[in-house]
This record gives structure tokens, C-alpha cells and sequence, in this order.
């Protein structure tokens, strides 16, 4: 698929816009990007970021509520959002001709959606059922990105379960969403994306038609949300009554992933050599080697890779039998973490991690809901929408000595450890 030409213009009320033209196909994508996550709700307010993503499908002043899903899917179209730490979005996919339909449903919410008591009480409820089946009510729920936080960070941003706590959710009010949509979701807080099947003139025309005239609002100075590293090893411990086997998550703080991006793609390729594909490091170790666990994975980001700014987590995660000792895995980490170190990968080690990361970036590339979301958030965390397209050649070309300098960074004196044992009554 040939890249295309990015346009980029900002509108009278700040709204910033990409437009990504792809004539190959009849079809459009639309998202939304607000800068706004969950390190942004307000303490004791946990998972509103999420709940107020649920209120955003509920109708508008114009709409009736589950009049956007009708819209959508009457145009043969799909349709979601989802909530990350530093960011919240909305994205459609349809047929081209419906193009205007897309855009005037996204700009008709972020006008004024429906906020009423009504649907306050129904979303939460909602969130709530969300969470037990998802975290309270699933083996390793929650594991790691809600339980791991917390022992590596001490901040409310940072620790805090962006699900939600039952208590916190049942307090919200109506007063607290309206606050919420007046701070965050104004249009200078906000990336438009649109990709596909588009005339680049008609889509401004009506991308200010529907946009234009959406009332300005100041756009909220984001806060630093930086605290220090550990200065030694935290170690907690969670009880699963759904696990079947115990697990642990090991977290470390990286680089900052605008700021310092090259060493965050270190530490990318850093994870592959360690557990992707069965030639990898720890893969070879412990699971085909010893073996002392059953699963090991590794990676930048709790939710994957580009989706916060600073601080961000690289976590090592491993299933393992009651009789395998922790510290035996940890050792074995430590050991292959100074092997890098000491002597970085070697060139067919690194081909072959780089040229995975290649294809599995061009093919998720390949999919227009993937497109426009990902132009949309690299606009928005990065400022560069077009360095979607360069990922996958900067990854190709991080050096083994920037590898192994990221190793060197990974020390056993400073992170987190979560331990996640079967509890009493659970399946062993």
C-alpha cells in the first residue's frame, strides 16, 4: 500500500484535522482523538474517563439516544471508542458516501452530548458489569495493567485502576460530567482524522460545515505527570480466587516515548529479543530450556506500544507452576538482561526481530480503522501524524548497542515486582 499524502489544517476553534486520501477503496474512516485518559480524571473519580467515554454514545441535544449506532450501521458502517491513559477516542468506518453522515455525528456530540441522570445511573451500571466480567470475575483479571501500577508508580495519575472502583463510579454526578466534557472534550483538545475514500477539498468544506462552528473553549494546559524512579526493588503480592496458576509481572520505567524516542524503540526491539518467537532469549531459557514457566511475554506500554507519553512501563509477564520459585525467574531475567548488556545482539538477531516488527506494522497498517486511528494518535501524542509511516524503518534502524544500552537500563534495583498467587478456593 503506497503512503499517502497527509493534510493538515487547524480550524477557527483549534481543532486540528488529518486527512489521509486512499482512493483504492470506497470507504472511510473517521476518529476522534481527545486529549484527555485516565491519568487525566480527577482523584477519586476512578475510571471516569472510561465511564465518560460510555456517556459519549448516549445521544446529543440533537440526537436521541442510540440514534448514533442507527446512523452508523444503517450506513453499512461499524463503530467504537476506547479509553488509554493519555487519550480517549471515537472512530467510525463506512461506505464513502456516508462520509458526511460520520463527521456530523461526531461533531453533533462534541457540541453537546446528552449528559441526563438517566444515563448517568444506566453507564455506570454498565461500567460496573463491564468490570466484573473483565477484572473481578476472570482468571488474571486486571493482570498486569491494572495491578502493575501501582507498585511502580506512587502517584494518583500513574497508580491509580483506570477501570474504576465500584465507590468511585457510584459517586459520580451529573455535575462532575459536565466539568469533565467543559475542561477535556472542546475541539482545540481534539485531532480529527479522516482517511479513505476522500476529495480532499469537499472533506474540508465539510469538515467546516459540521465543525466550524462548534463553540471554542480554552484548551486545557496538560500537567506533568513525571515522578521519580524506585530506588530499589518493590515486590507486592495479589490473591487471583480465578488463577490457576501463579504469575508475575516485573515493571521498569523507560524512556520517555516523545522525548526520547529512539531509546524507546530500543527498548521495543529490546522485548522482541527477549520473547518473541521461539528463538528468542527467554523464551529458549524458560520455557524451552529449564523449563521453569508455562508462558512469558514482554513488551513497552500496558496497553502496547505508542499509546502514552511519560512515564511509561516495560513489563515482563510469565505464568508458572506453584513449585518454580520466583526468584529463580527473576535470576534468570537478570542474567539474560546483563547478557544484552554486556554483549549486544548479534546481527541475525537483531534481522530477525526488526523484520517482525516490519511485517506485523505494515500489515496492521493495512486496515483503514487501524490507519486512522493510528494518524490520529502519533497527531496527537507526537504532533506528527506522518511518523506512523516511519516507525517501522526507525525500529529497522535501532543499532545492537542501542539495544544493549537499554538493557543496561533494566536493573533489579529498581522496579517492580507483582506476584499474583492462586488464592484460596481457586483452581490449582
Amino acid at each position: 500500500m503506497a503512503e499517502p499524502v497527509l493534510h493538515r489544517l487547524t480550524l477557527d476553534n483549534g481543532l486540528r484535522v488529518v486527512l489521509a486520501p486512499d482512493r483504492s477503496a470506497p470507504v472511510v474512516g473517521v476518529s476522534v482523538h481527545y486529549d484527555v485518559g485516565f491519568r487525566s480524571e480527577p482523584e477519586g473519580r476512578t475510571g471516569f474517563a472510561h465511564l465518560f467515554e460510555h456517556l459519549m454514545f448516549q445521544g446529543s441535544e440533537s440526537l436521541e439516544k442510540l440514534a448514533h449506532f442507527r446512523h452508523v450501521q444503517g450506513s453499512g458502517g461499524s463503530f467504537n471508542g476506547s479509553t488509554h491513559p493519555d487519550y480517549t477516542d471515537y472512530f467510525e468506518v463506512l461506505p464513502s458516501a456516508a462520509l458526511e453522515r460520520a463527521l456530523f455525528l461526531e461533531a453533533d456530540r462534541m457540541r453537546a452530548p446528552k449528559l441526563t441522570a438517566e444515563n448517568l445511573a444506566n453507564q455506570i451500571d454498565v461500567v460496573k458489569e463491564e468490570i466484573r466480567l473483565n477484572v473481578l470475575n476472570r482468571p488474571y483479571g486486571g493482570f498486569p495493567w491494572i495491578l502493575l501500577p501501582p507498585v511502580l508508580y506512587n502517584t494518583f495519575p500513574n497508580a491509580h485502576n483506570g477501570y474504576g472502583d465500584f465507590t468511585d463510579l457510584e459517586q459520580a454526578s451529573l455535575e462532575d460530567c459536565a466539568a469533565f466534557f467543559d475542561t477535556y472534550y472542546a475541539p482545540a483538545n481534539a485531532v480529527l482524522t479522516v482517511a479513505g475514500d476522500i476529495e480532499v477539498d469537499r472533506a474540508r468544506a465539510l469538515i467546516e460545515k459540521h465543525f466550524g462552528d462548534v463553540p471554542a473553549r480554552p484548551r486545557p494546559e496538560r500537567p506533568s505527570f513525571a515522578e521519580p524512579r524506585p530506588t530499589s526493588e518493590i515486590r507486592e503480592t495479589h490473591a487471583d480466587p480465578h488463577a490457576p496458576l501463579p504469575a508475575l509481572a516485573v515493571g521498569y520505567r523507560m524512556p520517555d516515548p516523545v522525548g526520547e524516542l529512539e531509546a524507546y524503540l530500543a527498548h521495543l526491539v529490546l522485548a522482541s529479543v527477549l520473547v518473541d518467537g521461539d528463538g528468542s532469549r527467554l523464551q529458549q531459557r524458560l520455557v524451552h530450556g529449564q523449563p521453569l514457566v508455562t508462558d512469558i511475554s514482554a513488551g513497552a506500554g500496558l496497553f502496547g506500544p505508542f499509546e502514552a507519553r511519560d512515564p511509561d512501563t516495560f513489563s515482563i509477564t510469565a505464568m508458572h507452576t506453584p513449585d518454580v520459585g520466583v526468584d529463580r525467574i527473576l535470576g534468570a531475567v537478570d542474567e539474560e538482561l546483563d547478557s544484552i548488556a554486556a554483549q549486544p545482539p548479534t546481527a541475525d538477531e537483531l534481522a530477525r526481530v526488526t523484520a517482525r516488527w516490519s511485517a506485523m506494522l505494515h500489515a496492521d497498517h493495512d486496515r483503514l480503522v487501524n490507519r486512522t486511528l493510528g494518524f490520529g494518535s502519533f497527531e496527537l501524542l507526537y504532533g506528527d501524524a506522518a511518523l506512523m509511516h516511519e516507525v517501522a524503518d526507525r525500529i529497522a534502524a535501532v543499532s545492537a548497542d542501542q539495544v544493549s544500552h537499554a538493557a543496561k537500563g533494566l536493573r533489579p534495583d529498581s522496579r517492580a515486582v507483582l506476584l499474583v498467587e492462586p488464592a484460596q478456593g481457586g483452581t490449582q
